[in-house]
Formats: structure tokens, C-alpha cells, sequence
């Protein structure tokens, strides 16, 4: 294969004055500038990708893909069907009913508000990673735990709170609460184990009835109080959700909230989440209104989109170094225009034109940078293999025990492109110097 001269005469202007076989300090200062630049960027946006990712994962584990609800009011009647309809439609894996309130649970120690979801034990689990997560139990306890659950010994307070509002003496007296799955950390906070009993405590009165005239006594306010048993404990890797999430069954909640045969919203589980915003459009021409669906992206929308705008400031940021690093690439040519006046005016002499000398110092500063991308790339996989695997974040801040790292071909296009682009930017400077030189004038003293 053969290259044009341009080439040659370029790599020769790479080796140092006085030894022809080694190269120039200067071209090794700019490569390795070039070089840390694309391993800073590389490892930067590897790790930012991999929180991304990773918190991307830890929520579509707990919550689901798609949410179907009602645009006109909080409930949603004829489920079953609505359940049937979405299921049906094409990328839809699977499709279940939940309640969503906010309730207080409280134990002997402490009391905490959280949201209390109220779910189907035999359809959660192909919709969400609600089974993969639980630690302690099953999700089938919430609908038959074993008698044996953990501690069987009542807590003091399941003698003296009525289990039931209709009927709290035939309750108390069976022991046999309904079941409750909570976070480990909810757990920890509240100071219960699995097996114990908890108080849930809501202020909904009965349908129709305002709060006060509901709950209103002779004491002034009074909230609804139930005793659940912890039949299992959850661990989905967010602090937010281990720390403020609580199952039950769709039965029990619509029984403790007063009820009818109504849930809060439908949760959808597709194929593809990328393609989850158009899926969740297709469902709302389906179904029509009033109901509506949000895919995942627009549920967290401004939690994405800060990861984003972080990512996307990093890589400005690291670019400078980069930047830097071209500087030295144009102080590197110039100094070589200057000494290389003869030999420029030579090659004019010679019937060289201004591109064929643009073309020579373009090469050389494109040489510098390909080096050094070539070096800087791999030293930036290498950067994150040691971060993945020898650094260990603190599980009490972050509740991982590593750091993610995860790194797309496009970032790898996008960093050695742009460092590519910013190094043949640099060198136009000097090449458009070295052209415009006149051959009587570099010749003139000789």
C-alpha cells in the first residue's frame, strides 16, 4: 500500500531534531495530554451511566413499565376487563390492578408514613421484581401464612386496639390478622421482625361520610386502626422504597379503606422499555377516555433528566482537558513551522503547492491525536475494570456495594470523535502558517 509523501514527511517531523529514530518530547507530552483527556472522559461517563442504569433498573424493579388510571377520578371500576384490554394489546406482557394510599404504621417503638399498595399475590410478580426482591417470606403468605409465622406471640398492643372497626372482640380473640410485606429498612425503623404485628392506621372514613363525621367521636378525632401481620420483608436496593413501601392485598385494602369493588390504577409490564412512552400512547387510542397512561419516563421525568443534564455537563467539563491538550498540539506545531522554515521552502522550491503543505502539518497533529486516543481509550477501560472491582462505596449512603459502570459504543464514538475534531481544529492554525510561507523567504539566508 502506498501513501502519499505528505505522510512520510509528517512522521518524519514526529522524531526528535538530533536522533531520528525517537520521538520528540513535545509530540510525547501532546499524546499523553490527548491520552489522559479520552481516559478521564471515558471513565467518567462509564460511571455516570452505569448510576443511570442502575438507578433505572432499581425503580422499573419495584414499580412498573406503564400506569393506566382514570383521568376523572381516584377509582376504577370494572378492572377486570380494563385488565383484559390492555393485556391483549401487542408488546404488553403482562398487566395486574393496585391500590395506592398513604397510610401511618406504627409499632411498639415508633410510627412512620408510608404508601400502602394494595396488589394481587398471583399477578405482582410478572409485572414487577416485587418476588425476586422479598428476602423474608413469600408473597403467597399474604394471602395464607403459615400459623407459625415468625415470633406467634401477639404483641401487648393486639390485646387493647380493636383489630376491626365492625367487629374488634370476634378478631382479637382468632389472632389471625391479615398479612403485610414491608421494606428491610421500614423494618429496622419500625423495630419489628418478620412475624410481628404492626398497627396500620388510616383517617378514611366509610364511602360517602366526611372524615370528621366518620372518625369524629366523643375525643375528637379518631383514626382507623387495623393490626397486620409482617409476613414478609422486601430488599429492592432504594432507600426510598425499602424505607416507604408497604404491600397488602388488593382484598384487604379495598376492606380496610372502605372499598368497593374498585383499585386506584392498572400497572402494565411491556417488552420494551425504550419504546414505553409509544406503547403507553397506543393504550390511551385503545381505551379512550377518560382513562390515561404514563409510561415510565414521564413518572420520572425530572429524576431522568437531571441524570441526563449531569452526564451531559461532565462531558463538557472533561472535554477540557482535551482542549488543553490541543493547545499544546498548536504551541507543538507552530515551534515546528518555525524550525522547519527550510525545509518548507525547499519543498515549495521543489513545486510543493500550499495543500500538499496544509496536508503535511494536518496529518502530524491528526497522528498525535489518533495516538492518543488509541493509548487513552483502552487506559479508560482499564480505569473502570479497577473502579468496578477494587472500589467499594459505603452501603449506609449508597446501598450498592460497588460502583456501576457500565460504557456504551456511542460514548466511545462520541469521545474519540470529539477528541479527534478538537485536535485537527487545532491544527489549522499552524498549517494555514506553514503554507503562506514564501520559499525566497526561508531560503534567504542559506
Amino acid at each position: 500500500m502506498t501513501f502519499p509523501f505528505e505522510f512520510y514527511i509528517s512522521i518524519r517531523y514526529l522524531k526528535a531534531k538530533h536522533q531520528s529514530k525517537s520521538i520528540s518530547l513535545s509530540t510525547l507530552i501532546s499524546i499523553g495530554g490527548v491520552a489522559v483527556g479520552v481516559a478521564a472522559l471515558v471513565a467518567t461517563l462509564a460511571v455516570m451511566t452505569g448510576f443511570k442504569e442502575e438507578l433505572r433498573d432499581k425503580i422499573l424493579g419495584t414499580n412498573s413499565h406503564i400506569v393506566v388510571s382514570d383521568r376523572t377520578r381516584e377509582n376504577i371500576e370494572n378492572y377486570e376487563t380494563l385488565v383484559e384490554a390492555v393485556s391483549g394489546e401487542p408488546h404488553v406482557v403482562a398487566a395486574t390492578p393496585f391500590i395506592f394510599r398513604q397510610v401511618l404504621l406504627s409499632s411498639e417503638t415508633s410510627a412512620f408514613g408510608v404508601i400502602l399498595r394494595g396488589i394481587d399475590p398471583a399477578r405482582e410478580g410478572r409485572v414487577t421484581q416485587i418476588t425476586d426482591n422479598i428476602i423474608e417470606g413469600k408473597i403467597d403468605y399474604l394471602n395464607d401464612a403459615p400459623p407459625d409465622l415468625g415470633r406467634d406471640q401477639p404483641s401487648p398492643a393486639d390485646t387493647t386496639e380493636p383489630a376491626d372497626d365492625q367487629n374488634p372482640t370476634h378478631e382479637a380473640e382468632k389472632k389471625i390478622y391479615p398479612g403485610i410485606i414491608i421494606g428491610k429498612e421500614l423494618a429496622g425503623r419500625l423495630g419489628v421482625f418478620w412475624g410481628d404485628t404492626i398497627h396500620v392506621i388510616s383517617p378514611v372514613g366509610k364511602m360517602g361520610e366526611s372524615v370528621g363525621k366518620a372518625l369524629g367521636g366523643p375525643g375528637g378525632f379518631t383514626p382507623k386502626i387495623r393490626i397486620f401481620r409482617v409476613v414478609g420483608l422486601f430488599d429492592s436496593g432504594m432507600y426510598e422504597y425499602d424505607s416507604s413501601l408497604a404491600y397488602i392485598t388488593i382484598a384487604d385494602a379495598q376492606n380496610f379503606f372502605n372499598l368497593e369493588d374498585v383499585v386506584s390504577g392498572i400497572e402494565v409490564k411491556v417488552d420494551d422499555i425504550f419504546i414505553a412512552d409509544q406503547i403507553s400512547k397506543g393504550l390511551e387510542s385503545k381505551l379512550g377516555f377518560p382513562y390515561q397512561a404514563r409510561d415510565w419516563k414521564q413518572m420520572n421525568r425530572n429524576l431522568f433528566l437531571a441524570l441526563e443534564t449531569e452526564k451531559d455537563m461532565m462531558f463538557v467539563i472533561l472535554i477540557l482537558i482535551i482542549l488543553v491538550a490541543s493547545f499544546n498540539i498548536v504551541s507543538t506545531l507552530t515551534m515546528l513551522v518555525v524550525e522547519k522554515t527550510r525545509e518548507i521552502s525547499i519543498l515549495k522550491a521543489m513545486g510543493a503547492k500550499r495543500d500538499a503543505i496544509v496536508r503535511i502539518f494536518m496529518l502530524e497533529g491528526l497522528v498525535i491525536g489518533g495516538v492518543g486516543v488509541l493509548f487513552g481509550v483502552p487506559m479508560g477501560l482499564v480505569i473502570c475494570w479497577f473502579l468496578e472491582t477494587f472500589y467499594t462505596l459505603p452501603g449506609d449512603v449508597y446501598y450498592i456495594s460497588h460502583l456501576p459502570v457500565k460504557l456504551h459504543t456511542f460514548d466511545l464514538i462520541l469521545i474519540s470523535g470529539s477528541a479527534l475534531l478538537i485536535v485537527f481544529l487545532a491544527t489549522l492554525y499552524p498549517s494555514w502558517q506553514a503554507a503562506k510561507l514564501e520559499p525566497v523567504e526561508g531560503l534567504r539566508y542559506e
